[in-house]
């Protein structure tokens, strides 16, 4: 049946270019943004799991520069720690040369000690990065605080938030303890029994030039072979070489620590990079629009476009062709 109230030809040629546009306006809005997905309501599901992942990423990139403030502290401890190494075996040097020395002798080899020994508390005092310094600190009471490094950012299944941190104990690998009362003194500044060398709370100066007696302690920051004209006896600087021997082992041990604690840090920076990688990818797959296929199909598009147009055309021109019926 004709029709020129209801031109059903049209309307169908209409909904069809209609359609045909709300998809050319999305893949053009697609091949603009370069996202399939770039709002909620493309895809609710997907929009909210790549906004959840961003922001994650976000964070680890802020992991990141954290592990590597926290490695150039950890560097600057282990320079300041290797440096003090090489200072103390030359106190060593120093205090094998002193045995069996005369008196005098013996004064002029403790005036370079004494050079040695304020040449270890600089370099102590100098190992600082951003405020921290880990080998010369001030503890008011029980032990010096570790110092703790933001490691990884973690999301569990739930959508709890933590944070994983690598920690580098301080009390372990400090020289120099200068708080009112610390449960221990630094390795340098710490008193150590003459006999063996181990730490020890209770501090019992030695006379110089006599006999060891029991329980004398030594202090490698402020051992003395000669005070006032007075020098030690030969069995004194033998303890001494304990004590200083015993203080290069403790730290050779706290260089080991922070070198492990900087390996710690170069592979979860490492690993870090790595998943923030994987990361967007897996965003990528799940937002990002494949061009080749948008391009495709923006031709399909605009032909069936153009199509659309022409049959709209046919259709609002088939009501043209009534009036030839009602010609004489």
């Amino acid at each position: 049946m004709s029709s020129i109230m209801t031109n059903s030809a049209a309307l169908t040629a209409l909904q069809s270019l209609n359609a045909t546009q709300n998809n050319l306006s999305t893949t053009q809005a697609r091949i603009s943004t370069g996202y399939r997905v770039s709002q909620a309501s493309d895809n609710a599901a997907y929009w909210s799991i790549a906004t959840t992942m961003r922001s994650d990423n976000q964070a680890m990139s802020t992991v990141s520069d954290s592990l590597g403030l926290g490695a150039s502290k950890v560097d600057t401890a282990y320079t300041g720690m290797n440096s003090a190494i090489t200072t103390i075996n030359s106190i060593q040097q120093k205090l094998t040369a002193s045995y069996g020395q005369t008196d005098a002798s013996k004064e002029k080899t403790q005036v370079e000690i004494a050079a040695l020994q304020a040449q270890l508390k600089g370099y102590a005092d100098s190992a600082t990065f951003s405020g921290t310094n880990m080998l010369s600190v001030s503890t008011a009471s029980g032990t010096a605080a570790d110092v703790q490094i933001v490691s990884a950012f973690n999301r569990s299944a739930t959508g709890a938030v933590s944070l994983s941190t690598i920690n580098v104990n301080v009390e372990s690998i400090k020289l120099y303890d200068s708080g009112a009362a610390p449960t221990a003194k630094g390795i340098l500044d710490a008193a150590r029994l003459g006999t063996t060398g181990a730490t020890t709370t209770t501090a019992q100066n030695p006379t110089l030039g006599a006999a060891p007696a029991a329980g004398d302690t030594y202090s490698v920051a402020s051992l003395s072979i000669s005070t006032g004209g007075t020098a030690a006896s030969d069995a004194q600087i033998s303890q001494m070489m304990t004590v200083v021997d015993a203080a290069l082992k403790d730290m050779t041990t706290a260089a080991t620590k922070l070198g492990a604690a900087k390996s710690s840090i170069d592979l979860q920076k490492t690993f870090t990079q790595s998943l923030m990688d994987s990361i967007d990818r897996g965003v990528g797959q799940l937002v990002d629009a494949d061009m080749n296929k948008e391009s495709t199909r923006l031709q399909a598009l605009q032909v069936q476009q153009q199509l659309g147009v022409q049959a709209l055309s046919i259709a609002n021109g088939s009501s043209q062709s009534i009036l030839s019926l009602f010609r004489g």
